[in-house]
């Protein structure tokens, strides 16, 4: 498993915190932010696997592109960045080591919080 820094992604990521599409909410608020398997497959069925994978920062190039496998670390809600995901998915990033993708979330955190 090569999890790797998605950049598709984090310029989604970006560009939709400037356009102020972001829920202000805690990090114990994404368990139930978070996407369900049903809006997952939902989301996919509507827009496709190149939409779905631009919500998540991470991206197993050893895992086959059309399946949910292949992508982690994700942020949203495919509405909206939520800083809760965005803090759950540092600190995960952190302990298993992808510190690009820390890095990554970290500084999608302080775009957030600049941006109040």
């Amino acid at each position: 498993m090569s999890i790797e820094l998605n950049q598709p992604a984090l310029r989604h990521a970006r560009a939709l915190i400037r356009d102020g599409k972001v829920v202000r909410d805690e990090r114990d608020d994404w368990s139930e932010a978070a996407p369900t398997a049903d809006e997952e497959n939902a989301f996919i069925e509507r827009d496709g696997w190149t939409e779905f994978s631009h919500w998540h920062l991470g991206v197993d190039r050893g895992e086959d592109r059309e399946t949910k496998q292949a992508y982690s670390f994700p942020f949203g809600d495919f509405r909206r960045v939520h800083r809760s995901g965005v803090i759950s998915g540092e600190s995960r990033a952190g302990q298993y080591g992808h510190d690009e993708i820390r890095d990554a979330l970290k500084s999608l955190l302080d775009l957030i919080d600049d941006e109040h």
